[in-house]
């Protein structure tokens, strides 16, 4: 029988699969009552191709509430072993690491891989029959080359610590790897930027892309994305034109960065990198040179190509250099995958594998890239943000929520927990230019844990609006060291993050999304609460006396609606706070 306090040893380890031809070893390195790493090795006499491998262990089901994976968004709930559904692991998909976490939002136990390259499947499930969790990692799944070595660590942490905790260490342990050191992150990663992409879409005018920077600028942002459309007439949302990248729509591109660039503003460009439209002059160069035509998009390039991967970087570096751009945004890495009807390996390539030709693709882009500005950013959005992407990127965002606060609230805090000191971007914020400006700012104050992106034309938006924006703008941008490099920590994450803290030496900001109480334990300098939702009653608890404090009380437009001072001790404590409203509390010296 299991104890509660059983700390897994390679033992425990069970290595299932046909391993023919191959010699498997495990073993511990290092082990102690919060983490274990063990070293899982194959080797053979000769080059083999290996089968399916799977390491599998359980655990007892002790407090354990509820199961964090990367993208799973509301749904951590604990999943049945008869459900079958495994998360996949790749180079531009997820990263392999799993995490249970208690009632208590506990760390119960966390394992992670060190291979974030190639396809993995990793899941951790429930048996009803005795009410252990079965936690498995599956190697070799789309193997296509020949191998004589292979290993790979399993590190398993059961510490008693909060989930974040146990999740920020595993980042830091993929840092120690050679191919997986990230790559640096330029001041402007860091900063709120324009998106043009939910409000133009593809039907982007010059003169009012100007106009919006100008307006921006003053707001407090410093960079925009031009997205899809500047490199087309066509507005059908397809992709039948990409491929090529010749600007037919914004066609004075250089004097267009230049205009911008007077305005204050970075600039970067959209691409979309695996798509070879049909009606494109590149699907003819490239014909038979895609891992599939069928994508419902437009065909996709085959990296393995040494041909594609530098037609693609050159792509990337003509643009740098013949227009002065900032950054790119590169979008749908996730498609570089093994379809159904991808061509064999052949003599004309020189990687057999996908996986590792994308990191080689996507290696030499930012190599170039930053040989030329090392200030380039690059952004990858969800579910392409793993430990492997930040080689390449240094700016994460949110997947595509348009609308969606609390879905953007949620994809912040689960890529920030992985992510180190990559920049972390929310989806770009949008609303109804008629909504309540109370409901608009919920879009606002739900993105401020990570950096804000915004699609909305400025100029249209309401004047009240425009005050929110920029309010919120300006204090994101005043508290932009403490947001970015303080430390971060979301709470509850069944109940889809309510509260969230980010701490430095002597500074705490709050958010709190929904009617829970805030707690706090310690005296801090400087301590904002944001009352991000609609009511109106903030209740706060104190397990001890903190002292005397002045406040002010800010609504969602930035204006002054109340200040006093107050005797935080021990007890609760309720202020009357606005809708998306603000307080600010200052220890009395």
């Amino acid at each position: 029988m299991i104890k509660e306090n059983y700390i897994i040893s390679e033992k425990d380890i069970q290595i299932k699969g046909d391993s023919t031809n191959f010699k498997t070893e495990l073993t511990t390195i290092s082990s102690n009552t919060e983490v274990s790493l063990f070293n899982f090795k194959i080797t053979a006499k000769s080059p083999e191709t290996p089968k399916p491998i799977t390491l599998k262990w359980k655990i007892p089901a002790h407090n354990i509430k509820g199961v964090w994976k990367p993208t799973t968004d509301f749904s951590k709930r604990i999943q049945a072993d008869w459900e079958m559904k495994h998360m996949e692991s790749r180079i531009s998909i997820d990263a392999p690491v799993i995490s249970l976490f208690g009632h208590d939002d506990s760390n119960s136990h966390t394992f992670a891989c060190s291979n974030a390259i190639n396809k993995l499947e990793l899941n951790a499930e429930i048996r009803e029959e005795d009410d252990h969790f079965y936690c498995h990692v599956s190697l070799f799944l789309e193997q296509q080359s020949k191998l004589t070595d292979f290993d790979i660590q399993i590190r398993i942490d059961q510490g008693k610590k909060h989930f974040s905790e146990a999740l920020k260490e595993v980042s830091k342990w993929w840092e120690t790897f050679d191919d997986l050191k990230p790559t640096p992150v330029p001041d402007i990663a860091l900063t709120p930027l324009y998106s043009t992409w939910y409000q133009f879409h593809q039907n982007l005018e010059e003169d009012v892309l100007i106009e919006e920077c100008k307006t921006a600028y003053n707001l407090g942002y410093k960079a925009i994305i031009i997205d899809d459309g500047w490199q087309t007439n066509d507005d059908n949302r397809g992709y039948d034109f990409t491929g090529d990248w010749q600007p037919d729509r914004i066609s004075k591109t250089k004097e267009f960065v230049d205009n911008v660039h007077a305005t204050g503003m970075k600039i970067g460009f959209w691409y979309s990198v695996p798509f070879c439209g049909k009606k494109s002059n590149a699907y003819k160069k490239f014909k038979g040179r895609f891992l599939t035509e069928n994508h419902r998009w437009a065909p996709v390039f085959d990296p393995r190509y040494p041909e594609v991967r530098e037609y693609l970087i050159n792509i990337y570096k003509n643009a740098l250099i013949d227009w002065n751009l900032d950054g790119f945004k590169l979008d749908f890495i996730d498609d570089f995958r093994l379809y159904s009807d991808t061509p064999k390996v052949n003599p004309d390539m020189d990687f057999h594998s996908i996986n590792t030709a994308v990191d080689r693709l996507l290696t030499d882009v930012i190599t170039t890239l930053r040989h030329i500005n090392p200030e380039i950013f690059i952004e990858f959005r969800q579910k392409y943000t793993g430990p492997a992407m930040r080689k390449y990127g240094n700016m994460f965002r949110a997947f595509d929520c348009p609308g969606d606060a609390t879905m953007n609230r949620i994809r912040i805090a689960d890529i920030k927990m992985l992510a180190g000191n990559t920049a972390v971007h929310s989806d770009m914020i949008t609303w109804h230019n008629d909504e309540t400006l109370e409901v608009a700012a919920l879009q606002m104050v739900n993105t401020l844990f990570g950096v804000p992106q915004i699609s909305v034309v400025l100029k249209d938006i309401p004047k009240e609006h425009l005050k929110m924006v920029e309010f919120y703008t300006k204090y994101w941008n005043t508290n932009k060291n403490l947001i970015t490099k303080g430390h971060f920590t979301p709470f509850k994450p069944l109940a889809n993050y309510p509260i969230q803290t980010v701490i430095n030496d002597n500074k705490i900001i709050i958010g709190l999304h929904d009617d829970h109480v805030v707690q706090i334990d310690e005296t801090f300098e400087n301590i904002d609460i944001l009352n991000a939702k609609l009511s109106t009653s903030l209740i706060l608890k104190t397990n001890t006396d903190l002292g005397n404090y002045n406040y002010r009380i800010f609504n969602c437009k930035g204006n002054l609606v109340n200040q006093d001072h107050s005797k935080l001790n021990k007890g609760l404590m309720e202020f009357n706070i606005p809708a998306c409203g603000l307080i600010q509390l200052t220890i009395k010296k």
